[in-house]
């Protein structure tokens, strides 16, 4: 299935229409997004999910990691992993290559967490996916691969993809 867009049928796009398409899709993805954490009423602040989440994927870390991955200062990352470490989201472990270090893991109860967090937001999208019509639903279906190919981190500068 394609869909025609101006400016991308067989011509190459140029700069004025992804600048247009980017535009548009940011104000959609960030207006998705604010509605599925408002919805949601997580109990965990995004940034503190954040970085929960990347401590899932990337950990153990040091926290001058994690501040660089979620580009925060590291006093800010401190704080945000002083209220994780008091809600017993991640454990601190003494760096095995540098004593004066320590690594943050995920802890049993982060996991958790996440997986809450996670199915109740899929179970939100899906709600609102529900109110879409076959065609729209086709379309979306259509765009996941291109979607997801924007989430590929610079190489060269991890982190800055961020807003």
């Amino acid at each position: 299935m394609t869909h025609a867009t101006p400016g991308m049928a067989d011509d190459p796009p140029d700069d004025d229409t992804h600048t247009a398409l980017a535009a548009r899709l940011g104000l959609v993805v960030g207006r998705l997004n604010r509605r599925i954490r408002i919805d949601g009423r997580e109990s965990v602040p995004p940034l503190q999910l954040s970085a929960l989440v990347t401590v899932e994927q990337r950990g153990p870390l040091r926290l001058s990691e994690l501040a660089r991955r979620e580009a925060v200062t590291a006093p800010t990352m401190s704080r945000v992993l002083a209220a994780l470490d008091d809600q017993g989201l991640v454990v601190r472990t003494v760096d095995p290559d540098d004593a004066r270090g320590v690594l943050i893991t995920l802890s049993a109860k982060g996991a958790e967490v996440l997986k809450e967090v996670r199915n109740h937001r899929t179970a939100l999208v899906a709600r609102r996916l529900g109110r879409l019509d076959a065609a729209q639903l086709a379309a979306v279906h259509d765009a996941l691969p291109a979607l997801e190919a924007l989430l590929v981190d610079d190489a060269a500068n991890p982190g800055t993809d961020r807003v």
